[in-house]
């Protein structure tokens, strides 16, 4: 079993940076994917970002590319989200996902998720 529990989102002013922590605990894979996924109210959840734990490559969504930026830490069993330039459009519930084998961009791909945490841009 997996537990995954976010932490780090908040109210922030457009244009401004939030980094979102997760830390995983229980059972890991050897060649695991960590992600990112964010829903919006009256949205499906969508991709964010992709890290393999074990390399370091990433994947990001295009709506995020540049702005995001994915890492990992596996020493803490942690992967993070450092965002910057935010939009108000970025305003959703982030979750963290993970599963084994190759990364994905759909939801239904990952085993295990974290309850979220709400992110949300406003002036």
């Amino acid at each position: 079993q997996v537990q995954l529990e976010e932490s780090g989102g908040g109210l922030v002013l457009p244009g401004g940076s939030l980094r979102l922590s997760c830390v995983r605990s229980g059972q890991t894979f050897g060649s695991d994917v960590m992600a990112w996924f964010r829903q919006a109210p009256g949205k499906e959840r969508e991709f964010v970002a992709s890290i393999y734990s074990s390399h370091q490559l990433s994947f990001y969504a295009d709506s995020v590319k540049g702005r995001f930026t994915i890492s990992s830490d596996n020493a803490k069993n942690a992967v993070y989200l450092q965002m910057d330039v935010l939009k108000p459009e970025d305003t959703a519930v982030y979750y963290c996902a993970t599963k084994g084998g190759s990364s994905s961009a759909f939801a239904e791909a990952y085993s295990y998720w974290g309850q979220g945490t709400q992110v949300t841009v406003s002036s």
